[in-house]
Formats: structure tokens, C-alpha cells, sequence
């Protein structure tokens, strides 16, 4: 189920040194012809199906079409992002169409202290069992 373009979409980003799908993929999959200034996934088969190519396309030029034997023919996964969601439609083959809205980040990366107000470690208690992230014990 690999990406794909829509080349009549994709307008390669305005000419941008990379494009947003080439700036987000983990793979590094895709690309831009220089020459029709159009992106294109440059090895399909070595696809995740991360989705991150198909939410940061400004132009919603991509998308990912699933294997018929998995994803039943007509049906489509459609997400929209906006500044603070991704609104996903789920389009089923029987004309049912489902939305849900996720909220997306809004802090920097990096920025999160997961143990930020969690107590810290007594060392004395290593070999005992628990969780230090756990309810204190009232002993």
C-alpha cells in the first residue's frame, strides 16, 4: 500500500529547496523531478504506510491506496490537516463515510519533561518491586 502522487495536484511544493512529503518521510522514499517540479515516491515497495507524507501535503497531492485483498474496493482514508487537527474521513465501500478529529502538537519538540511533579527514585528500593511512577505505598 504505498504512497503515490496525483501529479495533476502536486505542484512540488513552490520550488522550495525539498519538498514537505521529502522533509517528513522517514524513509526517504520521495522525491522531485526537477523537471515537471513534481514529487514522486522513488521506491514504493520499501513504503511503511507512515501517513506522514499524505498529512503534511499542503496540497493533499498524496495519498495511499490499500491493496484490494486488505481494504475492500471503494473505500478511502482521506486525512486533512488543519493548524491544530488532523480531521481523518473514512470513506467505506458501502457509502458510509465516518470523521474523526485528532489534535496535533502544539509544544516544541523536545520540550516535554515526562517526569516533570513525579518524585524522584530512592535508590535504596531498586531490588524491590515496583514502579517508581506508581501510588506511594501507605505501609
Amino acid at each position: 500500500m504505498p504512497s503515490f502522487v496525483i501529479t495533476e495536484k502536486c505542484d512540488g511544493c513552490k520550488a522550495q529547496d525539498k519538498t514537505a512529503c521529502q522533509y517528513i518521510c522517514p524513509h526517504d522514499l520521495m522525491a522531485l523531478d526537477r523537471e515537471k517540479m513534481k514529487a514522486y515516491n522513488q521506491e514504493p515497495e520499501q513504503c511503511w504506510e507512515c501517513y506522514n507524507c499524505v498529512k503534511i501535503c499542503p496540497q493533499q497531492a498524496i495519498e495511499v491506496r490499500g491493496y484490494s485483498d486488505f481494504v475492500p474496493l471503494g473505500s478511502q482514508t482521506i486525512p486533512l490537516r488543519g493548524t491544530d487537527s488532523i480531521m481523518w474521513t473514512i470513506k467505506f465501500r458501502n457509502g458510509l463515510t465516518k470523521r474523526f478529529k485528532f489534535p496535533i502538537r502544539t509544544t516544541v519538540e523536545g520540550s516535554v519533561d515526562p517526569y516533570a511533579g513525579k518524585p524522584e527514585p530512592d535508590f535504596s528500593k531498586i531490588k524491590e518491586p515496583g514502579f517508581f511512577t506508581g501510588p506511594a505505598r501507605t505501609e
